[in-house]
């Protein structure tokens, strides 16, 4: 059976180009991948060249190897092998000296290895990348540390808060993720050279401690013919859960952008268009985008997951799938890190919309304040909620005709013979004070480091 190889070495990885950013695409060519196997191979070489099982002449030598792709095109078509195709096309240009290429190594010592010093580069910009979306994330949560709008549970008005401590809820959650991230960068990014079945049997330990150390990498500290897979898992699921919180941030704008809202707007440029029928359109299609994608990160971890279970002490099943998800997934990422960024950092927030929303239900959002006020006053908590609550349906009735004018809800409690016991008009006016809702945001931004 022929099996179809892509015509250059050069190629991009799977991921389509309009989800990939050059830098990260990069890492993740064939070309480059087979370029971490020859440093894993050339750098064990000098391992045992230390150990003096390689002569000074042979190292020499060795340290000129190099491969050649298309003959490992060729050469694949009949092993059906990466790795045996790859070390055939650097012997085959070579002497004697080939003889101690991959000496005592297993494939996985160089695939996993490779691996490592890939998810090492790509974690690098992924790391750079989620800091840089914190840092806009902050400055607009500065920006609009005051700039008060309704807060909404299961999508209904709730009660008053600020823009910028919904912002500033956001930096806190992506702080929390740079700390996962490093820790699940730390935990992927270690090599194994411990030969077939993990017992160094053929290949010392101080060769794998060499290789890694001068990759950069950690040294798994027990492997049997791979680096674990809870590892990458591990890694995985933590891409994946960035992605869950992008998209909830961009769900959130994507809400506050609908018509009936109209509270922020991800960036629309002059000459951009939204819809190819209705002109009007100013659809929030970044923000789309971005939940739609965290959709496939959800996905791959899912697929990751299942690699943790392998045969003994290995088989291959978790092959064909990490050369599809590792990569995508740190190429998604990257890719909606980086448009999030720019949302955020050209986001159009409307505060005077945001105000006039707060008080198009004529006062509801104060019924808590004004419940308390009442129990302050002495009355049972059931007995004012229900004062309240007959008060507030009736507003909520007026709603039909849109927007209600004025402070319905005062209105219609300072008619009620029975809160007029407790509460009189001017008390009711000093509890719709939307200053009540703002006293502690100064402490919610001391308390994560934006004060």
């Amino acid at each position: 059976m022929s099996i179809p190889f892509s015509s250059t070495l050069e190629d991009r990885y799977l991921m389509i180009e309009r989800y990939s950013l050059p830098e990260m695409a990069a890492i993740w060519t064939t070309a480059h991948k087979t370029d971490k196997w020859l440093q894993v191979e050339l750098l064990a070489c000098e391992g045992w060249a230390r150990e003096g099982v390689i002569p000074q002449d042979a190292i020499e030598k060795i340290r000129q190897a190099r491969y050649n792709a298309q003959r490992m095109q060729e050469i694949e078509q009949e092993t059906h092998h990466d790795i045996i195709s790859f070390l055939r096309s650097i012997q085959e240009q070579m002497g004697p000296e080939g003889r101690f290429i991959h000496l005592g190594m297993t494939s996985s010592d160089v695939l996993d290895t490779g691996l490592a010093a890939q998810l090492k580069e790509a974690g690098a910009l992924l790391s750079t990348s989620l800091a840089t979306l914190t840092d806009a994330v902050a400055k607009v949560a500065v920006q609009h540390k005051y700039t008060v709008m309704t807060g909404r549970s299961h999508g209904i008005h709730a009660e008053p808060l600020t823009f910028g401590l919904k912002m500033a809820l956001w930096v806190d959650e992506l702080r929390r993720h740079q700390k996962r991230l490093a820790e699940a960068i730390e935990q992927v990014t270690v090599g194994k050279i411990s030969g077939p079945v993990g017992t160094h049997a053929s290949v010392p330990p101080q060769i794998e401690e060499y290789v890694c150390e001068q990759m950069g990498l950690g040294v798994a500290p027990i492997s049997n013919q791979i680096v674990q897979r809870d590892r990458h898992a591990h890694f995985m699921t933590t891409l994946a859960l960035v992605g869950s919180s992008l998209e909830k941030m961009a769900q959130e704008i994507r809400h506050l952008q609908r018509t009936e809202v109209s509270e922020a707007f991800e960036p629309f440029g002059s000459g951009q268009q939204g819809s190819s029928s209705m002109p009007h359109k100013r659809n929030p299609e970044l923000c789309e985008r971005i939940c739609g994608l965290a959709r496939l990160l959800r996905g791959y971890a899912v697929t990751a997951m299942e690699n943790v279970a392998l045969w003994h002490e290995r088989d291959i099943s978790h092959s064909s799938t990490e050369r599809i998800i590792i990569p995508d997934s740190c190429t998604l990422l990257h890719y909606m890190l980086h448009i999030f960024t720019n949302v955020i950092s050209g986001l159009d927030v409307d505060s005077e919309r945001m105000l006039a929303n707060l008080h198009m239900t004529g006062g509801l959002v104060f019924s808590q304040r004004i419940l308390l006020a009442l129990i302050d006053k002495g009355v049972g908590r059931q007995e004012a909620y229900k004062m309240v609550q007959r008060n507030a349906k009736k507003v909520w009735s007026q709603t039909s005709h849109g927007a209600i004018q004025g402070p319905a809800l005062v209105e219609a409690l300072s008619s009620d013979s029975e809160v007029s016991q407790y509460l009189n008009r001017h008390e009711l006016d000093e509890l719709t004070n939307t200053d009540y809702y703002t006293k502690y945001v100064e402490t919610a931004f001391q308390r994560i480091g934006l004060a």
